[in-house]
């Protein structure tokens, strides 16, 4: 398993990127500023976009994994990769995800925890409904973690 920066053609990701962000004008937004990661284990299983908010705090903008290759831990690896990698200068990472029980107990069980939510985000900032698990998003809401 390798993990490593991708420095160009991010886009050829985009099929991935959109299984965690699924309106490609949102991941617009925030792709070419980030700083994005693939976990590769004989093809590519995850992908990761790390944007810096500030000087000490920063947010996973994105993370997905391949459908045949869930639950086998390579988000949760990625997750521990960008911890060690970003701890080293940022004291906060931020992620912000959909009031989803599965979701956000996996953040939960990666060392987040709650912090705020913000009303009405995938309501006001997508063109269309966002579902998740039979849940249609209304909120977003942030999880962070400290070192």
């Amino acid at each position: 398993m390798i993990i490593q920066e991708v420095l160009h053609n991010k886009k050829d990701y985009l099929e991935l990127l959109l299984l965690g962000d699924e309106q490609e004008d949102m991941i617009d937004r925030y792709l070419d500023a980030g700083r994005m990661f693939k976990l590769d284990d004989n093809g590519v299983k995850c992908i990761a976009v790390v944007l810096a908010l500030n000087s000490h705090e920063c947010e996973l903008k994105n993370i997905a994994t391949d459908p045949a290759s869930q639950r086998k831990g390579y988000g949760k690896a990625m997750i521990e990769f960008l911890k060690k990698t970003y701890f080293t200068s940022f004291n906060t990472m931020y992620v912000g995800t959909g009031d989803v029980p599965s979701t956000l107990d996996f953040y939960q069980r990666c060392g987040f925890v709650e912090s705020h939510r913000v009303k009405d985000f995938f309501i006001d900032n997508y063109d269309h409904p966002i579902f998740e698990g039979g849940i249609q998003l209304r909120d977003m809401v942030y999880l962070k973690q400290t070192r």
